[in-house]
Parts: C-alpha cells; sequence; structure tokens
C-alpha cells in the first residue's frame, strides 16, 4: 500500500515500513512522484555536495591497458595508485559486451516487483551472501542515503546458479565477476612488484583477491538532490574495487588538496578501480585508499556495478612482510579482516575513519 501524499512520512515508521519493511526501497519513494524529498534523507550542510568546491577541469588519471606489462604502463598504474588512489583503464580484456550485459540484469532486476525483490531482503533472503537492501547502514544512519542497492558475494558457481536472483544470475554477473579477474591479476601484479613484490604465489593471491563481491546499485531519480547523496564519504574496505558506471555520472572523488572534489566522467567501455583501506594498509600507506561519494540526480536514473576485491574474512592484514624486510617501518597493525568490515558496517560512512581502526 503506497501511503497518501499529503505528507506521505512526516512519521519515520510509515517511510521504514515502505520503504526497508515491503522493500520499495528509494525507487518506489521515486516512482511516487513525491513533490520533496523526505526529512529522513536531508543530510547535515556538511554532507552535501558544494558545487563550489569541484573542480570541473580536474581528472583522475586515465590508463590503457592494451600493453599493459609495458613497464611505463606499470610506473602509471603505480604512481595512480599512491598519488590519486582512483584510475580509470580503458582497452582493457573486458569485453564490452560483458559490460553492457551486467547493466541490463542491474535494470531487470530493479525493474521487479517490490515483493520479489524483498525475499532477498536481510530479513527474508536464504543466505547471507545475498541481500537487498537500501541506504547503507539505515539502523546506524542520522540521514539516509538515496540508494538501492543488490549485494551478491560469490562463493561458487554451484551457489550462485541456486541463491541469485533468476534474472541476473549466470551469464551477465558471473561473466562480468570472471572476465574481470583477468583484469584484477594483471593490475594486482603490477601494483605488487610496485612494492617489490615479484612473485604472487597462492598464499599471496589468496590475500589480496581471496573474496569477491558485487553490488548492483540503482540511484533512482530524486526531488532535491542537492539536499541528499547517493552514497556519502568513504573509502571501500576493500583491496581493489573495479567499477562499471553507466553514461550518466554522478561519481565524485577526494582531490589531492585535500578539499577538493573530482567528477569521475563515464567513458564508454572503461572501468573504474580504487584502491581500498586493505591494499592501503597491506602496502603500508603506500598506496592510498581515498574518500568517493555519489550524487543523487534530479532528472535521471544511474546505475553502477562495482566488484570488490577483498581478503577473506579470516586473514590477518597488515603491512607485507616483504616491506618490513626492506626495513619499512609499520605503520598499521594485523588485524582480522572480518573484524575490520564490521567495524566499517557498524557505523554510518564518516570518510576515511575506518582505517583509523588498524593504525599502530
Amino acid at each position: 500500500m503506497a501511503p497518501t501524499l499529503a505528507d506521505p512520512f512526516n512519521d519515520s515508521s510509515a517511510l521504514i515500513n515502505f520503504v526497508i519493511n515491503q522493500g520499495n526501497g528509494v525507487k518506489g519513494l521515486s516512482e511516487l512522484g513525491l513533490k520533496a524529498l523526505p526529512k529522513q534523507y536531508i543530510q547535515p550542510l556538511e554532507e552535501r555536495m558544494c558545487m563550489t568546491s569541484f573542480v570541473p577541469q580536474g581528472s583522475i588519471p586515465i590508463i590503457d591497458m592494451s600493453n599493459w606489462e609495458d613497464p611505463n604502463v606499470a610506473k602509471s598504474i603505480c604512481d595512480a595508485a599512491s598519488e590519486w588512489g582512483f584510475f580509470q583503464i580503458v582497452n582493457h580484456d573486458v569485453p564490452v559486451e560483458v559490460l553492457e550485459n551486467v547493466k541490463d540484469a542491474t535494470y531487470n532486476f530493479f525493474r521487479l516487483p517490490a515483493e520479489v525483490k524483498n525475499k532477498y531482503s536481510k530479513e527474508h533472503s536464504s543466505s547471507n551472501n545475498v541481500r537487498f537492501g537500501t541506504s547503507f547502514t539505515p539502523q546506524a544512519e542520522k540521514a539516509l542515503e538515496w540508494k538501492d542497492y543488490l549485494s551478491l558475494f560469490y562463493v561458487s558457481e554451484e551457489e550462485a546458479s541456486a541463491l541469485w536472483p533468476p534474472v541476473c544470475r549466470r551469464q551477465q554477473v558471473l561473466d562480468y565477476m570472471k572476465k574481470s579477474e583477468v583484469v584484477i591479476k594483471q593490475l594486482l601484479q603490477v601494483l605488487m612488484k610496485g612494492l617489490n613484490v615479484n612473485e604472487i604465489d597462492a598464499a599471496k593471491e589468496s590475500l589480496l583477491m581471496g573474496s569477491m563481491r558485487t553490488n548492483l546499485n540503482y540511484y533512482p531519480k530524486c526531488p532535491n538532490p542537492e539536499l541528499t547523496v547517493g552514497v556519502g564519504r568513504h573509502s571501500d574496505v576493500s583491496t581493489l574495487t573495479i567499477l562499471l558506471q553507466d553514461e550518466i555520472g554522478g561519481l565524485f572523488v577526494r582531490g589531492n588538496k585535500g578539499d577538493d572534489w573530482i567528477h569521475v566522467p563515464p567513458i564508454k567501455g572503461s572501468l573504474v578501480i580504487n584502491v581500498g583501506d586493505a591494499l592501503q594498509i597491506m602496502s603500508n600507506g603506500r598506496y592510498r585508499s581515498v574518500e568517493h561519494r555519489v550524487v543523487a540526480n534530479g532528472s535521471k536514473n544511474r546505475i553502477s556495478v562495482p566488484i570488490f576485491v577483498n581478503p577473506r574474512p579470516a586473514d590477518m592484514i597488515g603491512p607485507l612482510p616483504e616491506l618490513a624486510a626492506n626495513g619499512e617501518k609499520p605503520i598499521y597493525k594485523q588485524v582480522l579482516y572480518s573484524d575490520y568490515v564490521k567495524h566499517f558496517f557498524r557505523k554510518a560512512h564518516d570518510g576515511k575513519k575506518t582505517v583509523e581502526f588498524a593504525e599502530l
């Protein structure tokens, strides 16, 4: 039952019931044609995107991966990871058709009726590895974020076939993850060489990319987009994040000066790569995990599909032993990765504060 439109969500329990309990998400709110943003989504002033701090001519590096073993390309990747924490790659090994298919899968899932999507919510999903949700951590947030998502933690093809929603099950999302793995291994090989770690054995590969999760993100058009956020300021907890964005745009990255924000323009066929906290910790701060955010859009729906490449939950992460062997003083302690991730998810987005959990 959609609420009446007088002031339908003055009462927070009505909003929570409609958005979360009934599975309508912010997509359902957007489709009600509300003239004003519900107050629960109004962000404090300091969290809104001030366009005066946006650098229109700024750009993160764009790297051509067609000859990824070339020393100049390798240097560009390592420089981008240490100076920017973000870069875009073009001419990589993931076919454009695979990228288009996973976008279609995302739209197909969010077109489903609320009651079907709701079967995958925290309360109803048959597995923690498949989760439909909205905002980030609603129970911990003072103001909600204008985003719905489906989170898929990859265990095996068999589990994906059994548990992932049929509309985005096999060929599309799994194919995207599998084809991206080639590029992920190339990037990690280059980044490790930049730390003088010249061989990635099975144990090291497992530590760097032992688990993977993908999110299908949906940002519906929003009344008063300037008052809210699609995603608040945060850095990722991954080793690397590989992001496919559509043509709409809206992702902003914290610039090198610290008080400016740089838009990441969509480039057809490109993937956005960013360093996560786990790699910042393992590289002892040589590679930077950088704050980023997504703005809401008043006229268009936007989707994005990140793959989070992570250590396994039971792994201990800390500066790599090769760095200590070279006499480098550690600035991070060893932490259990699952503890680090739990710390991230138990609070609202708060910029770069999560990494303090691992500081010595």
